[in-house]
């Protein structure tokens, strides 16, 4: 006669293997963010969407190669500051309309213009002729967010510094995620 014990070993031992089988491994327990999803990041590929498409069949000839600024992105609510978002999304359109050919002009390095720019009344006064001017600069992108419940509303405009003329305009949305939350802040 076998002993009951016998039985229960091997059951015993098909159960243990399957709890291993059934445990995470190190790589699949990792949930936070990692390169590959950093590197398709839908944010940036958004935004270089949008500043595509606001470039697509623009003729260069108009510009030549005179400079282009990018101001911040700025709240539709309050012009007079910029949360990070907006400043974020001009680093990203300054990126992308160099990766589309055009002579974009590095503002920061300008001490004196990004302060200005900084507030976000950039084209709304005198001083974008003025700050153009000192450039040499033909266009402008400039832009207004305006954050909803679900999503963020953007709105894109290149403008010719000569008489303030829109030339080229793109609107986008964005969801409200949690870094976009976090950006708006």
């Amino acid at each position: 006669m076998k002993k009951p014990y016998l039985y229960a070993l091997p059951l015993a031992a098909a159960l243990a293997l399957a709890g291993c089988a059934s445990q995470p491994t190190q790589s699949s327990a990792h949930t936070g963010p990692t390169y590959e999803s950093a590197a398709s990041n839908p944010f940036i590929a958004s935004s270089r969407k949008a500043v595509d498409a606001l470039v697509q069949g623009f003729d260069m000839q108009q510009v030549g190669q005179a400079p282009v600024l990018v101001a911040t992105v700025v709240n539709i609510n309050d012009l007079k500051h910029s949360a990070p978002l907006g400043r974020t999304l001009g680093e990203i359109y300054a990126s992308q309309l160099a990766s589309n050919g055009f002579n974009v002009t590095e503002m920061k390095l300008r001490g004196n213009v990004y302060v200005r720019e900084g507030t976000g009344e950039l084209l709304l006064s005198r001083e974008i002729r003025d700050i153009a001017a000192q450039h040499n600069a033909a266009l402008v992108l400039v832009g207004t967010y305006s954050p909803a419940n679900q999503y963020t509303y953007i709105s894109m405009k290149l403008v010719r510094t000569a008489d303030s003329r829109i030339v080229r305009s793109h609107d986008y949305a964005i969801p409200n995620d949690r870094d976009v939350q976090r950006m708006l802040k």
